[in-house]
């Protein structure tokens, strides 16, 4: 099967999961997220188990007429083997618990608490590997009782009974043995209607592939191994999927914090998609910038698009204590008196994210980019520290309308601990991209072409007219610690010989233009003094 159909068969079945939410009247509602996204992740566990289990040679189920009758027969003693066999991070189901086993049962009485009692007793079981933590250390359960969704109890069987019949008519083992790129698209399309960016007071903004591939491609310029990637307000985790697979999903272990549950969940199942389970147990549900799980860990490599514009005044000043001067050293921004929800908290999560950095860190921040000009203030402060402590790599100035979402202009600033404060490049890709209207927003896409330029550029540390510049620290602090590259573009003249009579030409043009000015000018001084002598005065 090549990726195209699988991904179509994917998506088809996707739809019919919420096909059948809208057949039961959960079209839209608030809990479909849950039904789809925890349906489609049992699913994914169930297919990726039986993968894996067929690996084993010594139990050749592979080569089993009846994969479900051959996994029935194995004894207790057998079974156990087998689960300690098998990889690590693969999630374990017994004989059971598959979908091939609940399609057989579904003309058992009660049949919708068997399919909860099911996904439930999967939950207890795969708790250390696939479940979430709170800042707390509590662990969530990865299934709710779904049926219970159903209000009318007569339908629950119904309900159930149609949702294992889609997951049954299709299979995921097919791809397991591919690159897990493709499930990008497929996590996207999952999530499009549930990952909204209409605003709210934890609005989920997608960070736009083609943005995370460039900061993937410009932080990765190595084969580093072991290493430890943080993302403070990871959202659905686009930023840490890109750079995880620069990195290698080998190589690295993903850390991440978002206050928002549904965003955990969300990162949950991609990580599985994405080949990066063992890193379920680093998602932290908690308040980063209030209470950061992760305090006194440093990271190797950071990538955050963090909020820009929230209200935090319920917590703000719960911040101004000793343990947070030294991580907020540039200050905490005062909380204006009204438009609480455009308090600027981006700031917070750039200082968080510079305390962050092990001594041979790299960070990737999407700012507004406002942020790189501002001449005082909090941002100021942050520019000045980046300079004085040789942080700042380099700055990409992207285009307008890069997100459909919003239409502030951002730029992503580029730390490095190791940074070349000699060769600092500076990017304005402001005029690349295409606009294209996706509903009611326009968006601004970048070509392939266009993503790789400005990775060479920033790589290379290339200076191209009007398009980049390779600077000192000493350069930008004389220009008042700006980060924008068109503040120290060149301004060109450009010089043409030309032969006496076509001077002779032009000044005549000049000369003839001048004299139409000035005759035009003297006509109107005569009729402003002739208006000015019919004014009369008149009392009343």
């Amino acid at each position: 099967m090549t990726d195209l159909t699988f991904i179509t068969k994917t998506k088809q079945l996707i739809d019919s999961l919420k096909s059948v939410c809208a057949n039961y009247g959960l079209g839209n509602d608030g809990n479909e997220f849950k039904i789809i996204t925890q349906v489609f992740l049992y699913k994914f566990m169930n297919d990726k188990f039986a993968y894996e289990a067929k690996k084993l040679e010594d139990y050749q189920l592979a080569k089993a007429p009846n994969f479900q009758q051959a996994l029935e027969k194995l004894d207790e003693e057998q079974y156990s083997f087998l689960l300690i066999y098998i990889d690590a991070n693969t999630p374990q189901l017994y004989p059971h618990q598959t979908i091939t086993y609940l399609h057989n049962k579904q003309n058992t009485d009660d049949f919708a608490k068997l399919f909860d009692d099911t996904l439930r007793d999967i939950s207890i079981h795969n708790t250390e590997i696939y479940s979430v933590k709170s800042a707390s250390g509590a662990k969530d359960k990865m299934f709710d009782e779904l049926s219970n969704f159903i209000s009318d109890a007569s339908q629950r069987d119904a309900f159930c009974k149609a949702l294992i019949s889609k997951l049954f008519e299709f299979s995921f083992e097919g791809m397991f043995n591919e690159k897990y790129d493709f499930f990008a698209t497929i996590f996207e399309y999952l999530i499009k209607d549930y990952n909204t960016d209409s605003g709210g007071k934890y609005a989920e903004y997608y960070t736009p592939h083609a943005v995370a591939r460039i900061m993937a491609a410009i932080m990765v310029n190595d084969q580093p191994k072991g290493v430890k990637v943080y993302d403070p307000s990871a959202g659905s985790g686009t930023l840490l999927m890109n750079i995880a697979h620069a990195i290698g999903e080998n190589n690295c272990s993903i850390y991440s914090e978002d206050i928002s549950q549904k965003s955990s969940n969300m990162l949950r199942l991609n990580l599985v998609l994405n080949n990066l389970s063992h890193s379920i147990p680093h998602i932290i549900k908690g308040n980063t910038i209030l209470e950061p799980y992760y305090r006194e860990e440093k990271f190797d490599y950071i990538v955050s698009n963090p909020p820009f514009k929230l209200d935090f005044s319920d917590f703000s000043t719960a911040l101004d204590t000793d343990i947070n001067k030294k991580r907020f050293f540039a200050g905490i921004p005062n909380v204006p008196k009204a438009k609480k929800e455009s308090m600027a908290i981006y700031l917070l999560f750039i200082q968080h994210i510079m305390y962050s950095l092990s001594e041979k860190g790299k960070a990737a921040i999407v700012v507004p980019t406002g942020f790189i000009t501002a001449q005082s203030g909090i941002e100021r402060k942050i520019r000045e520290a980046m300079i004085e402590q040789k942080l700042l790599r380099g700055v990409v100035s992207m285009p307008s309308n890069i997100f459909a979402s919003t239409g502030t202009n951002v730029s992503v600033l580029f730390l490095d601990n190791k940074a070349d404060a000699e060769h600092i490049v500076l990017v304005d890709a402001s005029k690349l991209g295409q606009t294209i209207k996706e509903g009611k927003n326009q968006r601004t896409v970048l070509s392939l072409q266009e993503e790789q330029r400005i990775i060479d550029i920033m790589n290379n540390k290339v200076p191209e007219d009007d398009f980049s510049v390779v600077v000192s620290a000493e350069d930008i602090k004389a220009k008042n610690y700006s980060f924008s590259a068109g503040q120290y573009f060149e301004v060109k003249i450009d010089y043409v010989d030309i032969t006496a009579e076509e001077f002779k030409e032009k000044m005549e043009g000049f000369e003839i233009k001048l004299r139409q000015l000035f005759a035009e000018g003297n006509a109107l001084d005569v009729e402003i003094q002739k208006q000015l002598k019919g004014l009369k005065y008149e009392r009343n």
